[in-house]
């Protein structure tokens, strides 16, 4: 258990993991990964477990059951063997860089950037 927030670890696939985001699409976890890994982390993805439906009430005579509920959308959490690892500080205090040799910046995390701009610090950006 985590005191805060920004440090939270689980068990991710028989593995106790810092967790680096939940609930994140394929594509994010392939960044994520492919990312983490070139900085030498072990990299561990693992399913979210799908939401926990609500038990149904009993439907009274005559009366017409509502649709089935769409399934939900795959997600993963995404996590790091490292217990110590904590996204914030990896970004802000620049420790991660990509496999061009940039420092990663907090719009390349976000996938807002493709090609990570270091030479502006992220205080200066508008």
């Amino acid at each position: 258990m985590a005191i805060n927030q920004n440090h939270t670890s689980e068990e991710l696939n028989g593995i106790k993991c810092a967790v680096v985001e939940k609930n994140v699409s394929g594509d994010r976890a392939a960044f994520l990964q492919q990312l983490l890994s070139y900085n030498k982390y072990t990299v561990v993805i693992a399913a979210t477990a799908p939401p926990k439906a609500a038990p149904a009430k009993p439907l009274a005579e005559g009366e017409i059951p509502p649709p089935p509920a769409p399934p939900a959308p795959e997600t993963f959490t995404v996590g790091v063997t490292d217990l110590m690892f904590n996204a914030i500080n990896a970004i802000y205090g620049r420790l991660l860089h990509t496999a061009d040799g940039h420092v990663v910046t907090a719009a390349y995390w976000h996938q807002q950037e493709k090609i990570s701009h270091d030479e502006i610090p992220y205080y200066e950006r508008k």
